[in-house]
């Protein structure tokens, strides 16, 4: 949906009777030298299309740079000590709107900054709110945001008046954000995400605040859309009466009665992952999400036809902001070879060019993995599907680590993952799998682990296991797991419910106790999780089962614990549960906290220190089929 959330075989060895070895002498500095490659992304034109903003952590840090359309040497725009989020610069050119994420928790702040980087200012309320950037009005006159500065479990949607103030427009329960303005200020798409895997389009009257519904469904529904200039037709992504997205229109009546729902683009092979309109409402750039990588189509609005179709030098693209000419589209593109770089794609013909160089000191990317694409059934005979990574070097069995997305409605894709590359250059195997509820694969399949529903995703773990051994290039009796955010509850999910298949986990930031996480995490959080995951006040005890807490008994692997201390999404205390109770029954365990950290890592240093602690911990455990464990402890 448009405004994504983006949350969530074989026997053990032996029981250790050595002591592991040392890491061998530079392994930090090479998994340190893999895990310090960037990024570039987030692109936006300057109003003459001349220059371009974008986001790079080159400082250690995300921040704004320029750089020139033509190509050159980039310029730093802001310096601060909080990592920034998105930007947008003004059609007016006056102004980047950019939002900073102070000790990188969701507490994200609004700012305006000149483009020369002067006259920075905060336009939202500060504190502990939390607040989401979205676009410009085409004259650049308007900002839009959402914010929960009215209701904590509740985003609202915000205009911004340049020079004149912020006013809440739209109440929501849930989550709300404009997408876009008509020309004339009057008429805005407000996308209402009210639970995950449902959302819904709204025509917003800026003036009177009324809302007229554009995307009735029932069920799950995923949709986005931007209202054309003229303010006569919606163009949207829809799934409506379909499994997978599609690319369609809505036509306006002048009194903005909105007809039914047009198809324009519909694959079956691929799901509409979002789309971007040039200023003018002339064309549109489509991505496809085929499998999980990136195709593009360019349409003509007034035809209904595609003018092009580029081919893409990397898995994955995002962005598509236009030049205010129509001219040239800034997009994102990255894979499991490439981080992520801005590219310019000249729609008068010609290949994409690469605007930006993230630096690889020390590293040859040529001598990077690329995944293989793994078909294989579930328990009940569903298919899934994932990504699997083979060592370079070494000769199989190889050990392998299993690495579950968040979300829960995330997707594994081909991207740029350097902790990946480190495990493999190790030796060690990577699968990466989308079990049942991952984006990416149609309406049915995401809503397959919703409440009651997510036991048949926990006992995909076990199938995702048999798949890789069933490769033939990994040793069955030393399989690691490793996951983030929703990943890292399956990863405490894959130790106690498999004990027998896992001889060490690696859990980041990880949910572990529904109850808690209902208690602690940001209202807005709980409210839209309730069809997920259950319901805690009507079903405690479907949470309870759901809960690997309850169960941390069983768990016999080495455990390994990473959380942001700031992390409003996940709380740090589920970390804190696991680390306790893993101590309190002789498990081994380490757990390392980043005082400076929300909710995954933003700041170069500790994402080298934690992409060195996973390498070095499976290392240890799974380099050998026998490995002793060490005594816990917090580092």
């Amino acid at each position: 949906m448009a405004f994504a959330l983006g949350l969530l075989a074989a026997l053990l060895a032996a029981p250790p009777d050595a002591t592991p070895a040392s890491p061998p002498d530079g392994l930090a500095r090479e998994v340190a030298a893999m895990a310090r490659i960037g990024f570039s992304n987030n692109a936006s034109f300057s109003p003459d299309g001349r220059t371009v903003a974008f986001v790079s952590n080159m400082s250690g840090s995300p921040q704004i740079w320029t750089v020139p359309t033509a190509g050159g040497y980039p310029e730093q725009i802001t310096a601060l000590d909080d990592p920034v989020g998105g930007i947008a610069w003004s059609p007016a050119g006056t102004w980047i709107a950019f939002a900073v994420l102070p000790g990188g928790g969701l507490n994200s702040q609004i700012h305006l900054v000149r483009p020369d980087g002067r006259g920075m200012t905060r336009i939202t309320e500060g504190g502990r709110t939390n607040n989401s950037l979205g676009g410009w009005s085409p004259d650049g006159s308007l900002l839009m945001f959402s914010s929960n500065q009215r209701d904590a479990g509740a985003m609202d949607a915000w205009i911004h008046e340049v020079g004149k103030g912020s006013r809440l427009v739209s109440k929501n329960a849930g989550i709300g954000s404009f997408t876009s303005v008509s020309a004339d200020n009057r008429r805005a798409i407000l996308d209402r995400l009210v639970s995950r895997g449902s959302n819904d389009l709204f025509l917003v009257d800026l003036t009177s605040g009324g809302e007229t519904l554009l995307t009735a469904h029932e069920g799950a529904g995923d949709f986005g859309g931007e209202i054309a200039p003229d303010g006569r037709t919606v163009y949207l992504s829809h799934d409506l009466g379909r499994d997978r997205t599609a690319f369609g229109k809505i036509a306006l009546s002048p009194d903005g009665k909105p007809g039914k729902i047009e198809t324009l683009r519909a694959r079956e092979d691929a799901i509409l992952d979002g789309f971007s309109m040039d200023d003018d409402g002339r064309q549109a750039i489509l991505f496809w999400n085929v499998a999980g990588r990136t195709e593009i189509e360019v349409l003509d609005l007034s035809t209904g036809k595609t003018t092009a179709r580029p081919a893409l030098p990397a898995d994955l693209a995002g962005g598509g902001d236009f030049s205010k000419d129509g001219r040239f589209v800034a997009l994102t593109l990255s894979g499991s070879t490439a981080p992520a770089d801005v590219w310019i794609l000249d729609l008068s013909g010609g290949e994409p060019r690469r605007l930006t160089r993230t630096p690889h000191a020390g590293v040859d990317l040529a001598s990077f993995v690329r995944p293989e694409p793994v078909r294989f059934k579930a328990h009940d005979g569903l298919e899934l599907s994932g990504w699997f990574y083979k060592p370079a070097s070494g000769k199989a069995p190889y050990p392998v680590v299993l690495s579950f997305h968040g979300g829960p409605e995330g997707q594994e894709r081909p991207g740029f993952r350097s902790d990946y590359q480190a495990l493999l250059s190790r030796g060690i195997a990577v699968f990466a799998p989308n079990v049942r509820g991952s984006y990416g694969f149609g309406k049915r399949f995401l809503t397959l682990d919703n409440g009651e529903k997510r036991i048949d995703g926990v006992r995909d773990i076990k199938a995702c296991v048999d798949a890789a051994v069933a490769t033939g290039a990994v040793d069955g009796r030393r399989v690691g797991i490793m996951g983030g955010s929703y990943g890292g509850y399956m990863v405490m999910a894959g130790l106690t419910e498999y004990p027998e298949l896992f001889a060490a986990g690696a859990n980041l930031y990880g949910i572990v106790n529904f109850e808690t996480f209902f208690r602690d995490t940001e209202g807005w959080m709980a409210a839209i999780s309730k069809v997920e995951y259950g319901d805690p006040v009507t079903q405690a005890d479907l949470l309870r089962r759901l809960s690997p807490l309850y169960r941390l008994d069983r768990v016999k692997a080495p455990t390994l614990v990473l959380h942001g201390a700031n992390d409003t999404n996940v709380p740090v205390v589920e970390a804190e549960q696991v680390v306790s109770e893993l101590k309190k029954r002789g498990v081994p365990v380490e757990y390392v906290l980043f005082p400076d950290e929300g909710h995954g890592w933003r700041k170069t240093p500790n994402r080298i220190r934690s992409t060195v602690e996973i390498v070095e911990w499976f290392d240890k455990y799974l380099a050998a089929s026998k490995a002793a464990a060490p005594s816990g402890g917090t580092r």
